[in-house]
């Protein structure tokens, strides 16, 4: 092998490019982030908050230098207990993906909170500031209750013991008032809206209706802030200040709050406070009107004895009989002078009944109407000549055209082949009058009135002409 030479040659391929589309590589950049992250908490500063017509939510969460986009759709944007505010420290709940049209990478959120204290308790304070603002928890906007009551209305859960109590308070004190029952879901989701139907139901009966109530109780038992959060809406709270009757808020303990509190006319510690307040106890009614009975009776009897003392000594005065014949006397003069008024009017009356009469009978005369229908009846007159010229000419042309037809049809060869008659033509198509045209063998064609004929001549017949006179 010494003299063999050895020749290697290798072969290395390159590398094959992988070359991506801009949407193809965003999609499979997003489709990454989505399977990596599919439900994260970020928290972070609330920075451009901009909500959108749509209900969608668009912010930015901001800590330190980096900052990341946060969309929260309507759905989830309902939902909210609070509004986010731009400085706010919040934890958000969601998934990361990616926006295509932008290349940008966002989050896309489920949840959101304030840190710190609870969104409950952040939307609260936020719609408690932006309702005193507009005025509707001002004193002077609240209306009285009635002292007596014909009818009370009550919004509440129809189960449960906050009904019992308040039906047992209003028996105890007044056994005859009546009471209407507006059944309502007074926690979750449905509750804002019952609670606020009951309220408008009410608003909404005439006052002649046997429905109609003078006061109503928005009543619920105690709870947590959660149990509460229907009685916080700001819908709810815009129903009861837009009611024309006065509202009593009974929702909780004592120690609890909620929005419809500060807007409702007047706040109950308890449910069965509320029954307390709303009407007096038939025994308080009963000494209350006694009572007053008995004052008006004393002052009566007083102001008739000082009334019937200062008669007798008027009576004893002098003065008053010259009072009389002078009232007497003016008396006559008004008389006297009502009575020229009277004659005077009646005199103007008649005059101006007579111009009346005059001018109506002038406007007649001039009525538009009278010679409207008068050039509506030369109108009519004229249509009429000129329907009947029209008739009468086209009468004359139809005579004559159907004298000019019955002429045609009488000079038409074709009437004559009615009768019977042909014409013959030879094969070069010309009228054939003379048998002496033709030759036996020679193709002849007839027409009929009704069609044509294709023939052979046999056999010529030729006919002697006739002798003229001598």
């Amino acid at each position: 092998m010494g003299d063999s030479q050895f020749s290697f040659e290798f072969s290395v391929a390159a590398p094959e490019r992988r070359i991506y589309g801009v949407r193809e590589l965003v999609t499979a950049v997003r489709t990454h982030l989505e399977k990596g992250f599919p439900e994260i908490w970020v928290e972070g500063e609330v920075s451009n908050y901009r909500p959108a017509e749509s209900g969608h939510i668009y912010l930015t969460l901001k800590d330190g230098d980096a900052q990341l986009r946060i969309v929260m759709f309507r759905a989830q944007a309902r939902l909210l207990r609070f509004r986010p505010q731009n400085g706010m420290q919040v934890i958000t709940r969601g998934r990361i993906t990616m926006y295509e049209a932008r290349g940008e990478m966002q989050l896309l959120a489920e949840y959101m909170e304030p840190m710190g204290a609870g969104a409950l308790q952040v939307a609260f304070e936020q719609l408690k500031a932006k309702l005193a603002a507009e005025g509707l928890f001002a004193q002077e906007r609240k209306k009285l209750l009635p002292a007596l009551p014909r009818r009370i209305g009550v919004v509440t859960s129809p189960r449960g013991a906050v009904i019992q109590d308040i039906l047992n308070v209003l028996h105890r004190r007044h056994q005859t008032l009546n009471v209407l029952i507006y059944p309502a879901q007074v926690q979750g989701e449905s509750a804002v809206g019952e609670v606020s139907a009951g309220i408008r139901y009410f608003n909404q009966q005439g006052e002649s209706s046997e429905t109609a109530v003078d006061v109503i109780i928005l009543a619920r038992g105690g709870g947590s802030v959660e149990d509460l959060a229907a009685f916080n809406d700001e819908s709810l709270a815009r129903t009861i200040a837009a009611s024309t009757i006065p509202i009593i808020s009974a929702v909780g303990h004592e120690t609890d709050f909620t929005i419809c509190d500060f807007v409702a006319d007047l706040r109950a510690p308890t449910p069965s406070a509320a029954a307390e307040i709303v009407i007096r106890s038939k025994q308080e009614l009963q000494e209350t009107v006694a009572a007053l009975r008995e004052r008006m009776r004393r002052a009566m009897q007083y102001k008739l004895l000082y009334e019937r003392q200062n008669l007798t000594s008027l009576e004893k005065n002098r003065v008053f009989a010259r009072m009389e014949d002078a009232i007497a006397r003016r008396q006559q003069r008004v008389d006297d002078l009502r009575f020229r008024l009277e004659s005077l009017m009646r005199a103007r009356l008649g005059e101006a009944s007579r111009r009346l009469d005059l001018g109506v009978s002038r406007l007649r005369q001039r009525d538009l109407r009278q010679q409207l229908r008068m050039r509506q009846r030369d109108l009519h007159s004229h249509i009429q000549a000129l329907a009947a010229a029209a008739q009468q000419y086209l009468m004359r042309r139809r005579s004559r055209f159907e004298q000019a037809s019955g002429k045609l049809a009488t000079l038409s060869p074709v009437a004559i082949l009615e009768r019977g008659y042909s014409l013959i033509f030879d094969p070069q198509g010309a009228l054939v009058k003379d048998a002496s045209q033709l030759a036996p063998g020679d193709l002849i064609r007839a027409r009929l009135a009704r069609g044509e004929v294709d023939a052979r001549v046999e056999t010529l017949h030729k006919s002697e002409p006739k002798a003229g006179p001598k």
